[in-house]
């Protein structure tokens, strides 16, 4: 048989399949030439949390490779199951992608054991991400090529777990794909492959906003239907809560720390200070509705992330790079670089979200499974160091901040159990642990 040469590097790799769009994945499904070892079976894909994002995942990891299919799924809620795999169905029309009978619908808290007993080899990780170190832990230990949104954590603790299970997951050769989604599109990576060539100067400050309204507002009071239990209730509002979500900063503007930590080359920070609070009531809740952080750098350089999400106020999701001999821009205006390297994004944009499932099917096809681990571990703990700096009123150093003992997750967690509601922080008075 032909032996073809590979990339020598995963950096090589990537290129390749950043170049390709992703045509790689497809083309290596039914390869008719030996690829060092490459995985050409079947793959069964597991599909764990059938909300929104978790439902457009799976449909991308169907469309990144012609030899896989859907094969078990499992929620906590079997309605979520049943409009998920409906979705996807009008998402997905590849004949024999879904194997899904009901006897692999599995629902409940231990849904995920199930699903990575069922003989999946791959799974999608996309339950609300209080949830991530526990299921990101089990599908390593069980050996399965991983998919898993961000963030991967919603306090220290348990991001350590998660930082020990990347370490294992590359021993044992598993493929884990973060879904910090803009480090896929073709634009961004132009971008910042100029602003790390030195484009715009020696980087000054970074400037970065996540301005937006409420993701899913919790219910007025009286709303709770009786007898639903206090985890059950939590669980349905998970936006609301910083134990199931992070808060708005470290579930939804980490896309934002993550573009900042990639522009620092994924540098942690040495310390942070912030601001923050709640404007408007949130019942039950206890997330705050902004939060504004400073990143500072052992440098001197710093970077500012001003993170909202209240309804009827002005809008925006931009990233100003500003450099000793320029500035680089995201924004309405586009992807851009203002100064004597004056440059702005001309190309055709690629679809971010199917990219990244591309590239994860194809290094695993290549037999050489890409393992993001370290970098979703930084850009995770450098939001949730953002978040306690605002909660308590602490500067708080990236060293205290990986090894704070603030541990969020509930003990023994099961359906029936008491579950009080955390008050809401007050800097100055909220201590940090």
């Amino acid at each position: 048989m032909i032996e073809p040469t590979l990339p020598s590097t995963r950096r090589d790799f990537l290129k390749t399949t950043a170049a390709t769009g992703g045509v790689l994945a497809s083309t290596l499904a039914f390869p008719t030439v030996t690829f060092g070892k490459p995985d050409n079976r079947k793959l069964k894909i597991g599909f764990i949390g059938c909300g929104g994002r978790g439902t457009g995942a799976a449909a991308q990891a169907l469309k990144a490779d012609s030899n896989v299919t859907l094969h078990a799924v499992g929620d906590v809620f079997a309605s979520q199951i049943e409009r998920s795999l409906a979705s996807v169905r009008k998402e997905v029309d590849h004949e024999g992608q879904f194997d899904v009978p009901k006897e692999r619908q599995f629902v409940g808290l231990d849904a995920y054991e199930k699903v990575l007993a069922s003989g999946v080899d791959t799974v999608i990780l996309t339950t609300p991400p209080g949830f991530r170190p526990l299921h990101f832990k089990a599908a390593v230990d069980a050996g399965k090529h991983i998919f898993l949104e961000k963030p991967m954590a919603t306090d220290a603790p348990g991001l350590r777990s998660v930082m020990e299970s990347v370490k294992k997951a590359r021993e044992k050769g598993l493929c884990v794909q973060p879904g910090f989604t803009w480090r896929y599109s073709t634009a961004r990576r132009e971008f910042y492959k100029r602003i790390h060539a030195g484009e715009i100067g020696d980087l000054r400050a970074i400037y970065a906003t996540y301005l937006t309204g409420p993701v899913k507002p919790m219910p007025a009071p009286g709303q709770r239907p009786a007898g639903m239990s206090d985890l059950e209730w939590q669980v349905r509002n998970w936006y609301n809560f910083v134990w199931t979500c992070g808060d708005g900063l470290v579930e939804q503007a980490v896309h934002s720390v993550d573009k900042i930590m990639w522009a620092v080359q994924d540098a942690p920070p040495l310390k942070c200070t912030a601001t923050g609070g709640r404007q408007i009531p949130n019942f039950e809740g206890n997330i705050f509705d902004h939060i504004s952080v400073n990143y500072e750098w052992a440098d001197g350089t710093r970077a500012f992330m001003a993170q909202r999400q209240t309804s009827n106020c002005h809008g925006e999701n931009t990233d100003y790079i500003m450099g000793a001999k320029g500035v680089g821009e995201i924004s309405r205006r586009g992807v851009i670089i203002n100064g004597p390297n004056k440059w702005k994004f001309d190309g055709k944009e690629n679809d971010m979200y199917q990219t990244e499932h591309d590239e994860m099917f194809a290094s695993i096809r290549f037999g050489k499974p890409v393992n993001e681990g370290e970098r979703m571990c930084s850009s995770t703990l450098a939001a949730i160091m953002g978040r306690m700096a605002a909660y308590t009123g602490t500067e708080v150093t990236w060293e205290m901040a990986l090894n704070s003992k603030d541990d969020l997750f509930p003990k023994n967690i099961a359906w029936d159990m008491k579950l009080p509601i955390a008050p809401l922080a007050l800097p100055g008075r909220t201590k940090f642990i």
